[in-house]
């Protein structure tokens, strides 16, 4: 077999937790990548220690399985909106997608917005029903949804004709027909050969090669990842580089790697429609062209949906700075910001009038929290604000950004979620039965209603309600929305919390530290019962009298206090409120933390 026909480039799109990375690894057990007496991790794709916790995939990553003669390339692409980014980038490197739907779940806002991608740029799609086994599995009528989905997007005749299995990942099975049960990944195999186009392009043209993604090897350095588009790569090579501008430099490849299941191996020479790495070029970008010495021709540069959230990073000035992590300057902070930009391609990063401030711009809260998470598990330490979402001004008009918001709740709680819903200037569009007592509720909803949203309707839900939202553009702004009902509790002095202190405070409101937290005089310390902030001694001590009792201290009883996660305290945050990261503390406190500064700010501002 010669040519292009030797392989077929797939990217695996699906909504969060439909079981993508499930499936490459039954794909790749089944083509014999393993020995026999290998170990292999569950959900071996997800090698990042957040993706593992959080069981979703954050970057997009490659490997490939053989199937006779014919090598596959797989890209397992991310399931959340916040990484559209990425999932932007590695359309551009297949001929088509395998669909994965959840037979249960059905079409969710994040399998339209990738599907809507992969029509954009024509590539063929394989239906791919899976968890066929599982509990209240709906296979015909998630049929039914997928083929809507497609036609809502204005899919042509051939994109509607599409091929479709029904594949339960976690078995290993795949079958053309959910009657027949499947015995192995067999039929999936042979759709992919079949129904996938051999990647275009000529093995003899002059190269072209589109970078759709960098990483760093501490051995080689700097590497570029992309698909071979025409001609052929090998190791030192003279190319030239066009950037997105078309400006034009060169440069010569270094070390060649292909993918062979999981591993990058080392290769002298790549063709047409194989998906490469390669060392030597130190200051590739995401989106170059890699192009012939003798006549470079540039590709259409790559272009990511703009960020709609933004928050403030800055140097922790805190009271404890410093007592944790290794990372604490202006200049590290910039640094690793600046490096991050130029592998995710989502993120913007602006200095600022003050040089320990940066403005971060992303595609949403969990994509911003995700690279705070791994900041603070490197060694960083930071302060962040409030997220808040970018405004456009379009003809004199304010314009914010909209989202699709879908939430699958259990049917008593439809009127307090709608209530939440509304409240955060929500517009109902649709609502679907999922079965005895469940509901799907869809919404248009403001991106600054959804700040905050998702632990509210944990709490209305106890746990049960499950969200999901995908950007749908910019629409007129839709009116004030209001903050955080509850005024704050804030530490008077610095010290050291006792539970004398806190059994004082508790009558006031929530508590979120517990006795021996160390504290700072400015630092939110729980949530005040009514609308203002209220200052209190956490740290306060009985006096000791002649009367004392052995058991006095052990009878004060504390309720439990509230824990938040990155995420929460994110969204729980005032705008007059930063978040201290570090790496072993999450710690909320007023922007000023002196009571008296900021009685003299709020004078002032008044007086404005």
């Amino acid at each position: 077999m010669s040519g292009n026909n030797m392989f077929r480039n797939i990217a695996i799109i699906a909504h969060v937790d439909h079981g993508k990375t499930t499936l490459v690894d039954a794909l790749l057990k089944q083509s014999g990548i393993f020995r026999e007496n290998q170990h292999v991790a569950e959900r071996v794709m997800d090698s990042n220690d957040l993706e593992k916790e959080r069981g979703i995939t954050i970057l997009a990553k490659n490997t490939s399985v053989r199937y006779g003669d014919i090598k596959i390339n797989i890209v397992d692409t991310p399931g959340h909106s916040d990484f559209g980014g990425e999932v932007e980038r590695v359309l551009k490197m297949v001929d088509g997608v395998l669909l994965l739907v959840d037979a249960f779940d059905g079409a969710m806002p994040q399998t339209r917005f990738v599907l809507r991608k992969a029509m954009q740029l024509n590539l063929k799609p394989i239906v791919v029903i899976n968890k066929i086994d599982r509990e209240g599995a709906r296979i015909s009528e998630v049929v039914d949804e997928v083929l809507d989905l497609f036609i809502d997007l204005g899919a042509g005749d051939e994109h509607l004709d599409f091929p479709l299995f029904y594949t339960s990942a976690k078995e290993g099975t795949a079958t053309t027909d959910p009657a027949v049960p499947g015995q192995n990944m067999q039929p999936l195999f042979e759709g992919i050969i079949k129904y996938i186009p051999a990647p275009a392009g000529d093995d003899d043209g002059p190269l072209q090669l589109l970078i759709n993604n960098t990483e760093y090897d501490n051995f080689v350095g700097r590497m570029g990842i992309g698909c071979v588009k025409r001609g052929k790569i090998a190791t030192g090579q003279q190319v030239n580089i066009f950037d997105h501008d078309g400006n034009m430099r060169q440069g010569r490849i270094g070390t060649l790697y292909a993918y062979e299941g999981l591993e990058r191996v080392t290769v002298s020479e790549a063709v047409c429609g194989e998906i490469v790495a390669f060392s030597g070029l130190e200051d590739i970008k995401i989106g170059e062209t890699v192009a012939d010495k003798d006549q470079p021709e540039q590709l259409e540069p790559i272009t990511v949906d703009e960020p709609t959230l933004k928050m403030s990073f800055m140097v922790n000035d805190s009271p404890f700075a410093g007592k944790e992590g290794k990372y604490l300057t202006s200049r590290h902070l910039r640094a690793r910001l600046f490096k991050e930009m130029e592998k995710n391609v989502s993120l913007r990063v602006e200095e600022t009038g003050s040089t320990d401030v940066f403005e971060v711009c992303g595609r949403g809260e969990l994509h911003l929290s995700i690279l705070i998470e791994t900041m603070r598990r490197e060694g960083f330490e930071l302060q962040v604000s409030k997220p808040e979402v970018i405004f456009r001004w379009e003809a004199g008009q304010k314009m914010e950004p909209m989202e699709l918001l879908m939430v699958d709740i259990p049917e008593e709680k439809m009127g307090p979620v709608m209530e939440i819903a509304g409240a955060r200037k929500g517009e109902m569009l649709n609502m679907t039965s999922l079965g005895p007592d469940q509901l799907r509720l869809e919404f248009k909803i403001p991106a600054r209603g959804l700040i905050g949203f998702r632990s509210q309707l944990l709490t209305e839900t106890r746990g049960h309600g499950v969200m999901s939202h995908i950007f749908m553009g910019y629409e007129p702004y839709k009116g004030d929305i209001r903050g955080r009902y509850q005024g704050v509790l804030i530490a008077f002095e610095s010290g050291e919390a006792n539970t004398y202190g806190l059994h004082n405070v508790q009558d006031r409101g929530i508590l979120f530290i517990t006795p021996g937290t160390k504290v700072y005089e400015g630092m939110v310390v729980g949530e005040h019962s009514r609308e203002q902030d209220l200052e209190v001694n956490v740290c306060k001590k009985k006096h000791l009298t002649n009367m004392r009792s052995s058991t006095a201290e052990t009878a004060l009883r504390l309720e439990e206090s509230l824990n938040f996660s990155l995420e929460e305290a994110l969204e729980y945050i005032g705008t007059d409120e930063l978040l201290e990261v570090t790496p072993q503390s999450l710690r909320m406190r007023k922007r000023i933390l002196s009571k008296h500064d900021r009685k003299r700010n709020q004078a002032n501002f008044q007086s404005a």
